[in-house]
């Protein structure tokens, strides 16, 4: 059996189709749906984070704006620029690029944005709303997986879901939205003594720890849904400089249903969410100027 391959690109370009018609129909309201966003240092890859979401805000008819700080910047003079862009009502969407340098608090600087401009996610204060099951702006990673879950009509209600990683980010808003959905869920982690056991038995394994090709085919029971988050570059060996995944995607298709691939896979509709849930605060600027 060899897995399908789920297209996160496909789906992506999708969903972005259907929100730049949203974002059409807002801006002849007279609100153009914006996202700012904070690059701080050089970062290689932050910098080709910020330029890809930049571009998919343009495509999509969104106003973006970007602020490049110094790595040595003080954090103060970040603090004032996320203040400054909380008081703009133009700006829906406010994202710091992550990792920050360490100098920086970045559970600081998170909680620095107001809730209702947090498209990433990350604030408590919406995270505390994911774990209730109430409505927040969901992370954008775990999100896009669970649209991509639903585009292949993948059931989780009852299903034996392993999440591996507890991240922030990912791991931890993950396993809520799938216990959400009926999923009985596993999370796993550097602690966990016997991961193999975990996965064998898991109908969907959603694989988040940033190490290339850490899930092998061998841990996976046959037929499962393999969600790749990971996203790494090979450092050594005859593919040193290729981006892979956490899954070992060649061993891991012969035993899985369907699996995303990296690049491709998950990528894509994490930029998505962004701009679904910029649209989201766009809206509700709208919808409270209408009265409603």
């Amino acid at each position: 059996m060899t897995a399908r391959i789920l297209d996160g690109n496909a789906l992506a370009a999708k969903v972005r189709e259907d929100i730049a018609k949203d974002a059409r129909v807002l801006t002849e309201q007279g609100i153009q749906p914006c996202l700012a966003v904070i690059l701080v240092g050089e970062n290689p890859a932050s910098s080709v984070y910020v330029r890809n979401k930049v571009a998919a805000c343009e495509k999509a008819g969104f106003r973006s704006l970007k602020f490049v700080f110094a790595s040595d910047v003080l954090p103060e003079i970040v603090f004032a620029k996320i203040a400054e862009l909380n008081a703009d009502p133009s700006v829906h969407g406010i994202l710091v690029q992550l990792p920050l340098p360490k100098h920086f608090s970045e559970d600081q600087v998170l909680e620095a944005i107001l809730p209702t401009k947090d498209v990433d996610g990350f604030h408590a204060e919406n995270f505390g709303l994911l774990l209730q099951g109430r409505k927040a702006f969901y992370p954008c990673t775990p999100w896009g997986v669970m649209k991509m879950l639903a585009s292949e009509d993948v059931v989780i209600k009852g299903a034996e879901a392993v999440v591996i990683g507890r991240s922030n980010i990912v791991g931890k808003p993950m396993a809520v939205m799938l216990l959400a959905q009926g999923a009985t869920v596993t999370i796993c982690h550097s602690q966990t003594k016997d991961l193999s056991f975990h996965t064998r038995r898991a109908d969907i394994v959603v694989a988040a720890v940033g190490r290339p090709k850490f899930l092998t085919g061998d841990m996976i029971k046959p037929g499962a849904v393999v969600v790749d988050v990971g996203i790494n570059r090979l450092q050594e060996g005859p593919d040193a400089g290729k981006l892979c995944g956490d899954v070992d995607f060649e061993s891991a298709k012969e035993v899985a249903s369907l699996i995303t691939p990296v690049p491709g896979g998950v990528g894509p509709m994490t930029i998505t969410m962004l701009l679904a849930n910029t649209l989201e605060s766009a809206r509700r600027v709208a919808a409270k100027a209408a009265g409603n």
